[in-house]
């Protein structure tokens, strides 16, 4: 599988973070990652009484590359923004499976967008381009989503991923055995440290999940990558 950035985000400073995962085991989150998730969530909410959630670093570069790219920050709020949002008013975050439960962990944590895709459901190669006004897909929010100047990623039966919202299509399950993950890096990261953070998320999901795992990096300088 080749995965690359589209020629026209050449202009743009963009790290997109790789993992791909095979022979997991997706069940329901163990007792441990609910425990901690719930308590991460309670802390940034006291954290957020002091430091609103556009203020945060990570929200706030992304809100930036956000509007670069054309889009309105405010009325297509990214997916970390958002979660982080619902908790910023105690709307925490239930349980769902040990699939997305540690990805949305991870978005909280590392203040960003990321997207998890079941690979057997993927056809072909992946490019990550910029959204037009024909771009658009039945969401996992239930609605039918334009993605017109927002980043998203397609294969070769169309569009299924971006940093707003994932297709139902390609969605992780607990049918699951291979599975991709997208990371919308801070554009202020250097290569050392998107290397350090994907190895460090890519561990403790196989601790969790089982199976193995392989990162890579997507950037200008290196625009794609065959895992």
């Amino acid at each position: 599988m080749n995965i690359s950035l589209h020629d026209s985000l050449s202009t743009y400073d963009l790290k997109i973070g790789i993992i791909y995962y095979n022979k997991i085991v997706v069940s329901d989150s163990p007792q441990m990652i609910k425990g901690r998730t719930q308590l991460y969530q309670e802390n940034l909410y006291l954290e957020m009484q002091e430091t609103p959630v556009t203020e945060r670093p990570g929200i706030a570069e992304w809100r930036a590359l956000w509007k670069l790219l054309g889009a309105d920050p405010n009325r297509y709020r990214h997916s970390a923004e958002s979660l982080m949002r619902r908790i910023a008013k105690q709307n925490y975050l239930t349980p769902f499976h040990s699939a997305v439960d540690i990805n949305n962990f991870f978005s909280l944590q590392y203040e960003i967008p990321i997207g998890i895709y079941d690979v057997n459901k993927l056809e072909g190669d992946i490019t990550i381009s910029l959204g037009n006004d024909d771009t658009s897909y039945e969401g996992l929010n239930g609605r039918f989503n334009s993605l017109k100047n927002i980043l998203y990623s397609h294969d070769d039966e169309g569009p299924f991923g971006s940093p707003f919202v994932d297709s139902q299509r390609t969605a992780v399950t607990e049918q699951t055995t291979d599975a991709l993950q997208i990371f919308y890096l801070r554009p202020s990261l250097t290569d050392e440290e998107c290397m350090q953070l994907l190895a460090s998320a890519g561990k403790m999901f196989t601790q969790v999940n089982g199976g193995d795992y392989t990162i890579a990096l997507l950037s200008k300088e290196h625009p794609t990558t065959t895992l």
